[in-house]
């Protein structure tokens, strides 16, 4: 059951991160949207959420796994609803906000409640496989739902079809699941950590996604970014003199946790971008409409499931280096496929074989990637070290699809016929393969050739708290 609710949950954040793209042109209409406060809609949602995710991993070590993964599907339920109802364009972006905080409480709460239900070893990886699974079929599911429910039932369904997942979740939520609440008796919320990387991580998200509309050469994006570095520099300073902090720097000594955050990121990053590019390529180039847009999706769901399946059962017994390798590779050579798209092309040459490619092989480095990224994390840090993970995962995704998608605009240019959105789409599809690439490089040269771990201590003094040290 608690394998369930956090599968389900992570379903239902996973599906609000893709469902509302598709219905973006009815909600203009709609509610009157002007053209630049539109993106708004999809960007608050990566705003509050990638802020907000160290604090909610922290705080349910702090407060309660439980309490914060029900208050957190609470908050994002109701706000799903408020957006539903929105009669006005800053009544939805409110309502997204309101989501964005729900599942920065619930996401990091889910998955620490996986790690300390599941002890290190097989049984982990097999249900952080699930997880994983669901987790990828929920962003890929989104596009089918979001084209499906917007041209069938109306936009605002995109928003109250997390109403009955939201209530399964909390209805699967067993009372036998430990509520952790005993560290908060003995440590208090490092309230300074919470301040700045929130505020950090946040501008970082900012000046990223709105490079969309500023361009990346614009002063007020360099100001962004820039104010964003002052305060996770001044984060990681604060986090490192902490008596109980935000994030536990020592956690970055192990090669498993260092090295499964940055594929997580670069993982995700490929994932997120992929996903629109082809979108926009069956959209825009195909000619195809909402609905069999989403449902061209539904092979790169399946593929994405099946990837992680065949994972799991590799790394059960095994390192996760064993399925993240050949996986990363093997998305990256789908991708490049993908490169290959044609203005004269159709959805059975150029879409479905690079889709079934590329997911089976994303699929076989996001199912082992969180088991790496949680492997000698003791129980009471274990939202910490999930809330880091989902911002890696938040960061690449935001980062990743503001970077490739403005290299795609800029090849294009202000051209807008098919064969030259071709050209852009498939330069961006290009170097998102190279960035799996990457991923493959940082998993044979960071990742431990042997599952052997040394578990990490717990500092007891501030000066424990520093990164310098042999990796476990």
């Amino acid at each position: 059951m608690v394998l369930a609710a956090a599968a389900v949950a992570q379903f239902v954040v996973a599906l609000d991160m893709s469902v509302v793209n598709v219905a973006l042109p009815a909600i203009r209409t709609a509610l009157g949207f002007a053209p630049l406060d539109l993106s708004w809609v999809v960007h608050v949602y990566a705003l509050t959420f990638g802020g907000f995710l160290l604090l909610g991993g922290r705080a349910c070590d702090l407060y309660g796994r439980r309490q914060m993964f029900a208050l957190g599907l609470v908050v994002f339920g109701l706000c799903s609803l408020a957006g539903g109802l929105a009669q006005t364009p800053w009544q939805l972006i409110a309502a997204r906000a309101g989501q964005g905080l729900g599942a920065a409480a619930a996401a990091p709460a889910a998955l620490a409640m996986l790690t300390t239900t599941f002890a290190e070893g097989p049984r982990r990886v097999r249900a952080l496989g699930v997880w994983s699974a669901v987790n990828a079929a929920g962003g890929a599911l989104g596009v089918l739902a979001g084209g499906v429910l917007t041209e069938y039932a109306g936009w605002r369904w995109v928003m109250l079809i997390n109403l009955p997942i939201v209530m399964a979740a909390l209805a699967l939520i067993p009372a036998g699941v430990p509520a952790g609440t005993a560290p908060a008796q003995r440590e208090r919320l490092d309230a300074l950590g919470a301040v700045l990387a929130t505020g950090g991580v946040g501008l970082l998200v900012l000046g990223v996604v709105r490079t969309d509309t500023l361009g990346w050469d614009s002063p007020v994006t360099w100001a962004t970014l820039a104010a964003a570095a002052v305060l996770l520099t001044a984060f990681v300073f604060a986090e490192s003199r902490a008596d109980a902090p935000l994030l536990r720097l020592g956690l970055l000594r192990s090669r498993w946790v260092a090295g499964a955050n940055v594929l997580v990121f670069l993982a995700a990053a490929g994932q997120f971008t992929a996903f629109y590019l082809v979108s926009l390529y069956m959209q825009q180039v195909l000619g195809m409409g909402a609905a069999a847009t989403g449902t061209a999706f539904l092979p790169f769901s399946l593929g994405l499931v099946a990837g992680t399946v065949v994972a799991t059962r590799i790394t059960a017994a095994r390192t996760p280096r064993v399925s993240l390798v050949p996986g990363a590779l093997l998305a990256a050579a789908g991708l490049a496929w993908f490169a290959h798209i044609s203005p004269e092309g159709s959805f059975l040459t150029d879409v479905l074989g690079p889709s079934l490619v590329t997911s089976v092989g994303a699929g076989l480095v996001l199912a082992p990637v969180a088991a790496a990224a949680t492997t000698g994390v003791a129980p009471p840090e274990a939202g910490m070290a999930s809330g880091l993970m989902n911002s890696s995962r938040q960061l690449g995704g935001s980062v990743g699809l503001a970077a490739l998608a403005t290299l795609a605009a800029h090849h294009t240019g202000t051209a807008t016929d098919p064969a030259a959105l071709n050209g852009g789409y498939a330069l961006g599809l290009a170097v998102t393969a190279a960035v799996f690439v990457l991923a493959a490089v940082v998993a044979i040269g960071v990742l431990p050739r042997r599952r052997v771990v040394t578990p990490l201590p717990r500092p007891t003094a501030p000066a424990e708290n520093q990164m310098e040290g042999t990796p476990s």
